[in-house]
């Protein structure tokens, strides 16, 4: 009966902390978009509908960042990292319509090519899914031989 008790408090305690370092981390996530996005505020009047696409990346990512956070400890930790990876190259990839933008300014249509610069954030985010599937994979093989001995 007293293990129980300790038991349940032990893990009520382990909740209590990993919600507590999600929600720094989500806090310290915020303020660092808050001041980045106060030095591309003047530039975002140029570019139209940049603020909802910037706001919208961040609260997914956040929200993952912060549930990955909740979960540590269990496998589904590594699915939120791999999701949390996936977003951002998916949300890249339709956010930035292929690496292929273009607009008009004064009567002079102008086409800017930044399929390298995808290309490179693309592989950045395959880096860190590949990280997260391996990191899983470590989890699981941990945990079966924590099961046999």
């Amino acid at each position: 009966m007293v293990e129980k008790n300790s038991n349940s408090g032990n893990r009520l305690r382990s909740i209590t902390l990993r919600a507590l370092k999600a929600t720094v981390k989500g806090i310290v996530a915020y303020a660092l978009y808050f001041v980045l996005w106060m030095l591309i505020a003047p530039t975002a009047e140029m570019v139209p509908g940049l603020q909802q696409a910037v706001e919208t990346l961040v609260i997914v990512y956040i929200t993952l960042i912060i549930v990955a956070e909740f979960t540590s400890g269990t496998i589904f930790h590594y699915f939120f990292d791999a999701a949390k990876e996936l977003f951002v190259i998916g949300y890249l990839i339709i956010s930035l319509k292929g690496g292929l933008l273009s607009g008009t300014h004064e009567n002079v249509n102008f086409v800017v090519d930044i399929r390298l610069f995808l290309v490179f954030a693309i592989l950045l985010g395959l880096l860190g899914f590949a990280k997260s599937v391996l990191q899983a994979i470590n989890y699981l093989n941990e945990m079966t031989e924590y099961a046999r001995i």
